[in-house]
């Protein structure tokens, strides 16, 4: 959970990108406008809006203008929100053995190890999924290892090795050096 609070402070600690994403969220909807409005080259507002599109915080709208993808800011707020005990909205027995083992193999946002138990370890790949790649936005390949590496730091676990399960799980889809996490992931149980 951890994981999914960090990607916001990262994402807006270079001033380009916070500037670019204020344009956008004042509603600059393209590039050039961006660019006018944050007072950025063309090639630093290109930089910024490609990182800010990979983390799936701006995104195109219906009429292909650049907007604020709210949801995204929901999911990463929903994913750091602690769940207290005994609250209605705890979740299924599931949810709550899932939290455990969680918490369990991952600090402070970092894997410490993979489970040896195969179900367990479905449970903490899932997780990282989830709080690392937005569903159906697309990543170069040096994104994701970048991504990974945040969460191997100091493990057992280097990022190669994160990636090929996250993607022999259906975590993570490929395609020549793209990489997307679908829409739903396969969630059964807590495995």
């Amino acid at each position: 959970m951890a994981a999914a609070l960090s990607v916001l402070p990262g994402l807006f600690a270079e001033e380009g990108r916070v500037r670019a994403f204020a344009a956008v969220a004042l509603g600059a909807g393209s590039a050039g406008r961006v660019a006018e409005a944050a007072g950025l080259s063309a090639k630093d507002t290109a930089a910024a809006l490609r990182r800010l599109r990979e983390e799936g915080v701006v995104t195109s709208g219906g009429d292909g203008e650049l907007v604020v993808a709210h949801d995204r800011f929901r999911e990463l707020a929903r994913a750091g929100r602690p769940v207290a005990r005994g609250d209605a909205d705890a979740g299924t027995e599931d949810d709550r053995a899932a939290g455990m083992i969680v918490r369990t193999f991952v600090k402070d946002g970092r894997l410490v190890r993979l489970p040896a138990r195969w179900t367990r370890k479905k449970v903490v790949l899932r997780h990282i999924a989830e709080r690392t790649f937005a569903p159906g936005v697309e990543y170069p390949e040096r994104t994701v290892d970048e991504k990974l590496r945040a969460w191997c730091e100091d493990g057992d676990v280097d990022h190669v090795t994160l990636r090929r399960h996250l993607v022999d799980l259906d975590h993570l889809r490929r395609s020549g050096g793209t990489y997307w996490r679908p829409a739903e992931s396969a969630r059964t149980g807590i495995a």
